[in-house]
C-alpha cells in the first residue's frame, strides 16, 4: 500500500537515504529540511521524482498545512560533534519544539511517527554492549550536552505524547553510521579517514586509538528504520539499531589506508575533548526478536 510520509531531516545523510528507498517502495515522500547541516546535493536526484517534494521548513515553528500524512520519520537535528557543537541552541529546539510540532502533527492526522534517537544517550557507557534499559552515563553540562540531553528529551517527550495522546510511536537509537552522502567535513570517523586517505594525508587518530565503534552501513540502517515503523508490535518501543562488531579506531584506520592504497600514515594525536565515548556497541537483540532486523 502506497503511503504518504514526511521525512523531518530529509536532506541530511541518513534522511536523504530513507527518502531514496521509500521512493523505491512506492510512497510519496516529502522531504522537511532547514539545511542548517542537510545538503541540497542530497536529493538532487529525487526532485525529478513526481512523488517527492522537498520543503525548506524549520520544524521549530509550527508545520504549514501540507496535508495528510500516514507516516512521520523525525529525523530533523545536526548528528555530528562538529554540526551541533556549531548549533547548540538549534540542536536544542529542533528536538524539543521541533519534535513537539511533529508529535502534533501526528497526532492530528493519526500517523505512525518515528523518533530518531541516538546512542549518544548512553553518553561514555558503564555498561557493554548497551542495551535499551540502560539509563547512560551523561553530563548534563558538558561539551556534548546540547545533542545529548536534546534527544534524551525528546524521547520522554515521544513517550509522553503516546501515553498521554495516544499517539502511535516508536523511537530508535541510531548508533554509528557510514556510507553514501555522508558529508566530509562532519568530523566522524569514517568520512574524517576517508577523505584524510584519498588526499594522502596522515590519518588523525586521537589517543592510543583503542577507543572502539561498531560501524553499519546506511543501507542497512535504513532498513532498519523502516522495520521500526512499520511493525506493529514496535509500538511505544525503544529499539537499539546498529552493528554490533565491534573494532577499535585503530583498526577502522589501517583498513582504509588498505582499501585506498594510497602513502597515508597514522599520526596520534591527545585524546578528544568533550566526553568522546570510549567503547561503543549496541545490544541489538530487540531489534532481531521484534523486527526481525540485524
Amino acid at each position: 500500500m502506497a503511503l504518504r510520509i514526511l521525512v523531518a531531516g530529509g536532506a541530511g545523510f541518513i534522511g536523504s537515504n530513507l527518502c531514496e528507498r521509500l521512493l523505491a517502495d512506492g510512497h510519496e515522500v516529502v522531504a522537511a529540511d532547514n539545511f542548517v547541516t542537510g545538503r541540497e546535493s542530497n536529493v538532487a536526484h529525487l526532485v525529478q521524482n513526481s512523488r517527492f517534494s522537498i520543503l525548506r521548513l524549520d520544524i521549530v515553528s509550527p508545520v504549514p498545512e501540507l496535508g495528510q500524512f500516514d507516516r512521520i520519520y523525525n529525523l530533523a537535528s545536526p548528528a555530528s560533534p562538529p554540526g551541533y557543537q556549531r548549533f547548540p541552541i538549534q540542536t536544542l529546539r529542533v528536538n524539543s519544539e521541533g519534535s513537539r510540532h511533529l508529535l502534533e502533527l501526528a497526532t492530528r492526522d493519526g500517523a505512525r511517527y518515528l523518533y530518531a534517537s541516538t546512542s549518544e544517550t548512553y553518553g561514555d557507557p558503564l555498561e557493554h554492549p548497551q542495551v535499551e534499559t540502560y539509563r547512560g552515563n551523561v553530563s548534563s553540562t558538558g561539551p556534548r550536552s546540547m545533542y545529548d540531553e536534546a534527544k534524551r528529551f525528546g524521547e520522554a517527550l515521544t513517550m509522553a505524547f503516546l501515553n498521554d495522546r495516544g499517539t502511535d510511536a516508536r523511537i530508535v537509537r541510531i548508533f554509528n553510521t557510514y556510507g553514501p552522502r555522508s558529508d566530509p567535513r562532519d568530523g566522524r570517523l569514517v568520512p574524517n579517514f576517508v577523505t584524510q586517505a584519498l588526499r594522502g594525508e596522515p590519518l588523525t587518530v586521537y589517543s592510543d586509538g583503542s577507543q572502539t565503534r561498531s560501524l553499519c552501513f546506511v543501507s542497512d540502517l535504513v532498513s532498519g528504520l523502516i522495520a521500526a515503523m512499520e511493525v506493529e508490535d514496535a509500538r511505544g518501543e525503544v529499539i537499539n539499531l546498529g552493528n554490533p562488531e565491534e573494532h577499535t579506531v585503530l583498526e577502522y584506520a589501517q583498513l582504509i589506508i588498505g582499501l585506498v592504497g594510497g602513502s597515508s600514515t597514522i599520526v596520534y594525536g591527545p585524546p578528544a575533548v568533550g566526553d568522546d565515548p570510549q567503547r561503543r556497541r549496541p545490544d541489538i537483540r530487540k531489534a532481531r526478536s521484534l523486527l526481525e532486523w540485524a
